[in-house]
């Protein structure tokens, strides 16, 4: 039996994780798993899966937990310091899905005890995807992509030598405004944003699909994780979703991963790896679909991209000032005190501020900077959302 555990466990890649280990429960020794505020989903799926430890990242929310799982022998824990020291405990493979820069110590701990980081927290590579690749090379881990797009990259390349790789496509469904006339999208809802075409995932990734800032952080972690230079990696936009990444040869070539919009497809490459087994999605019928559509992204729409594309040329510690103020802003979006199209406002008046603060520039790039820096931008991007609504 393999040891596994599941971090960020009540979301939706989390409960996709939990789905494949299901399903094969003689296989699975299942040692944590974490989550936030939904209490009863986590016992739940603690209880069933004979786990360990629960863990709730909140720390006032310990009792409920604890009243739970109370009979079961699962011990329970929260806070911070709990996912961390649940990261500690010896296991083969970690799915790392806590949702922002809140998963990086977990996922750096999960690593330093060797096992195998499945990473659908793509936060982690953005904010620190220089320590994140060291600290795996030293402590001999492995780390594998969950997310749909870098699965489909990381399959791609397989038996393939880095050094005749091209570039890098990384298709985007184009999210729920894609089709919206750009003049209508300063007052679109955060209900209307929550509601993605073709794939079902949670309100915050849902959003940032329909702001591209989840593919403008994608294109970071694909410079980090293959250790391409930023004009290898490309965007297109992909209606379809079947297409979920593209990889170009210098002799022409291109290796496209097709699949139907599951993430069950990335996580069951990643939970099974290097095998390839039986997943329960569906089956591509190439007849019926018909067609397959590509177009490129307008960058006015879409002002994430160009951000993302600034951030790789600034290096450092510009990842975690534009995933915190990334973070910020769609907090304040969802609270309805900023508009849709402000959100990208802030993150760059956010990413200015850094540019303008030298003893940033010029820091250390170790975990305690990157969570200071990580505190700070949130700061910023506080400040700069009060300055905007007064």
């Amino acid at each position: 039996m393999r040891k596994v555990s599941v971090f960020g466990a009540t979301g939706s890649v989390g409960q996709n994780t939990i789905d494949l280990i299901d399903r094969d429960t003689t296989a699975y020794d299942v040692v944590a798993l974490t989550g936030g505020a939904n209490i009863e989903k986590l016992a739940e799926d603690a209880r069933r899966l004979n786990a360990d430890i629960a863990v709730t990242a909140h720390d006032d929310r310990l009792d409920d937990l604890r009243a739970a799982l109370a009979g079961s022998g699962v011990e329970a824990a929260a806070g911070q310091s709990a996912l961390t020291e649940a990261a500690a405990r010896p296991t083969d493979w970690v799915m790392s899905a806590i949702v922002g820069a809140a998963g990086l110590p977990p996922g750096l701990e999960a690593l330093k005890q060797g096992a195998t980081l499945a990473l659908a927290n793509k936060e982690t590579l953005v904010c620190a995807g220089k320590l994140v690749m060291e600290t795996a090379q030293s402590h001999d881990a492995r780390l594998l992509p969950v997310d749909s797009e870098h699965s489909a990259v990381f399959q791609a390349l397989v038996g393939e030598d880095m050094e005749a790789v091209e570039r890098i496509i990384i298709t985007a469904s184009g999210g729920a405004f894609r089709d919206w006339p750009l003049s209508d999208l300063a007052n679109a809802t955060v209900e209307q944003a929550s509601n993605h075409p073709n794939w079902n995932m949670g309100q915050r990734i849902t959003i940032d699909s329909a702001s591209m800032f989840n593919k403008a952080l994608e294109i970071i972690e694909t410079k980090e994780f293959f250790a391409v230079s930023p004009d290898q990696i490309e965007v297109i936009v992909h209606p379809e979703s079947i297409v979920h990444s593209l990889v170009g040869f210098k002799d022409g070539a291109v290796m496209a991963h097709m699949g139907a919009p599951d993430m069950r497809h990335a996580i069951g490459y990643a939970l099974n790896w290097p095998e390839r087994r039986d997943l329960p999605v569906e089956r591509l019928n190439l007849a019926k679909l018909g067609q397959l559509r590509f177009h490129e992204p307008d960058e006015a729409r879409y002002p994430a991209l160009r951000l993302a594309r600034n951030v790789m040329e600034r290096g450092g510690l510009s990842g975690a000032v534009f995933n915190a103020a990334k973070e910020r802003a769609l907090d304040h979006f969802i609270s309805r005190r900023i508009g849709f199209l402000e959100m990208a406002d802030i993150v760059e008046t956010v990413l200015d501020r850094f540019e303008a603060t030298d003893s940033l520039l010029d820091a250390q790039f170790d975990l305690d900077n990157v969570l200071q820096t990580d505190h700070l931008a949130r700061k910023w991007a506080d400040e700069a959302v009060t300055k905007t609504t007064g």
